[in-house]
């Protein structure tokens, strides 16, 4: 085993031996997030033609929850090593910054895909869905946990302390997720509120995954 599969590796455990918080709690949220909005919003809101509003919730769902899980796994693993004082252990070890880069980021990829792969399993059983194009459906999750993955990274290298890594988040991060159009359309909003949408990065919630990659049968 070379040096950045052993500190993929030992990311991978690290959040898989608390997998009941780091993966069962996503879940168990997104969950909460489908009971109460798919039940409120069902019947008085039509986002496409032909796909209810449960349907188009599933991918956004989804997706939210693999990108937010992709960004703290890098981040959070990062801030703890330096606050506790056992990032000095990896800083004597040979490895070269893109081994550090696709240890921290591929953990952070697969903690999406299993949180993601988690809540679609569930939430799929409240809307009838079937996969039009899987291959892009796995194409955006795994750019979009990596895109996330490199951004928990460098907000892990950036903080120096907990206050300043949960601003990072609760300012930055979560509005980007929760305004990427994963509970309502982007055309719904009113022209003015339109104009800025276009360069949020995260806005494949809308404009891919509900229309194109996962259709109601």
């Amino acid at each position: 085993m070379t040096g950045w599969q052993a500190l993929f590796y030992k990311e991978i455990l690290r959040f898989w031996k608390v997998s009941f918080q780091t993966v069962a709690a996503p879940v168990l949220t997104a969950v909460l997030y489908m009971l109460i909005f798919g039940h409120v919003l069902e019947d008085h809101v039509k986002v496409y033609d032909k796909v209810g509003y449960t349907a188009f919730l599933v991918p956004g769902l989804v997706m939210m929850s693999v990108l937010q899980n992709a960004f703290a796994n890098s981040s959070s693993s990062l801030i703890q090593s330096k606050i506790m004082g056992n990032l000095v252990f990896l800083l004597l070890t040979p490895l070269s910054h893109w081994s550090w880069f696709f240890a921290y980021v591929g953990s952070s990829v697969v903690r999406g895909l299993a949180v993601g792969t988690g809540v679609f399993l569930v939430t799929a059983w409240f809307a009838p869905l079937h996969f039009a194009a899987p291959h892009w459906i796995l194409v955006f999750a795994v750019l979009g946990a990596a895109m996330l993955g490199a951004l928990g990274l460098i907000a892990g290298l950036w903080a120096e302390k907990f206050d300043q890594m949960a601003a990072f988040q609760n300012f930055i991060i979560m509005p980007m997720t929760f305004l990427s159009g994963v509970f309502y359309s982007i055309k719904s909003l009113p022209p003015f509120w339109q104009a800025p949408s276009p360069p949020q990065p995260l806005l494949l919630h809308d404009r891919w995954l509900p229309p194109r990659l996962l259709r109601p049968q």
